[in-house]
């Protein structure tokens, strides 16, 4: 952080990142009005809020923001795209210092527990409570490269195209290098028309085969997917889908 007042939430060099992505604030045509409060102050308490699962209603006085202002400003930046944005800005980054491999792929997915609201569906996992599913797309060292978001009771086959479909790491889509060499996945994704999709995007297929390959065979290629998978349930806010838009 530059000043380091929140480097106790926010990681070292993340809000330098993220500040050229916020859209410019309001001005009132009229002028007058009470000035804004801090970038930078509310993007440490939606970190806060994200890493401590607490309710937006619980936000701690020292950032100096009520919860109304912080996850009206959340609501803001999220229809701006401004956490995607963010996330391929550090895919860059690490992948210019040669911090990327993508000689293969790994997709899986997470149930977790959702509020009424878009894409939560019936869970097969929780006695078909309402549910959503974190698909996550990682590289060979378990680096998250695509994240998304479905019902609990989408299958698992119907994600692999929305997140390996125009996936690069570079400015263009057909540039050497930008796109996983091989996709390590389960038997959920044993589907042939997705195969053969993949065949003609020329990306080796890696998928355990229903009847055929024992889970021991593909598994230790894909055990590193868990590793993404626990930082994200890690992160408490999105253990348990609270927001009702996907989009936040």
């Amino acid at each position: 952080m530059g000043s380091g007042r929140w480097g106790w939430i926010v990681p070292d060099g993340l809000w330098e990142l993220a500040r050229p992505l916020l859209p410019p604030a309001r001005v009132r045509p009229q002028g007058g009005g009470v000035a804004n409060i801090d970038d930078e102050a509310v993007f440490a308490a939606i970190i806060y809020v994200l890493v401590s699962g607490c309710a937006w209603r619980a936000l701690p006085r020292c950032f100096g923001a009520s919860k109304s202002t912080v996850h009206r400003r959340f609501v803001i930046w999220s229809r701006a795209g401004v956490w995607g944005r963010l996330h391929q800005r550090v895919l860059r980054l690490l992948d210019e210092r040669e911090l990327v491999d993508l000689s293969r792929a790994v997709l899986d997915s997470a149930h977790v527990r959702a509020k009424k609201g878009e894409l939560a569906g019936p869970s097969p996992v929780d006695r078909a409570g309402p549910g959503a599913k974190v698909h996550v797309l990682s590289d060979a060292n378990g680096l998250p490269l695509r994240v998304g978001v479905s019902a609990a009771n989408t299958r698992d086959s119907l994600a692999l195209k929305p997140m390996l479909s125009h996936f690069h790491m570079g400015h263009e889509s057909h540039a050497t290098g930008s796109k996983p060499v091989r996709l390590h996945a389960d038997k959920a994704y044993d589907v042939p028309h997705l195969r053969r999709w993949l065949w003609s995007k020329h990306i080796g297929v890696r998928v355990a085969r229903k009847g055929i390959d024992s889970s021991e065979r593909l598994g230790r290629r894909r055990w590193v997917i868990e590793r993404p998978m626990s930082w994200l349930i890690g992160y408490r806010q999105l253990n348990h889908r609270y927001e009702r838009k996907p989009g936040n």
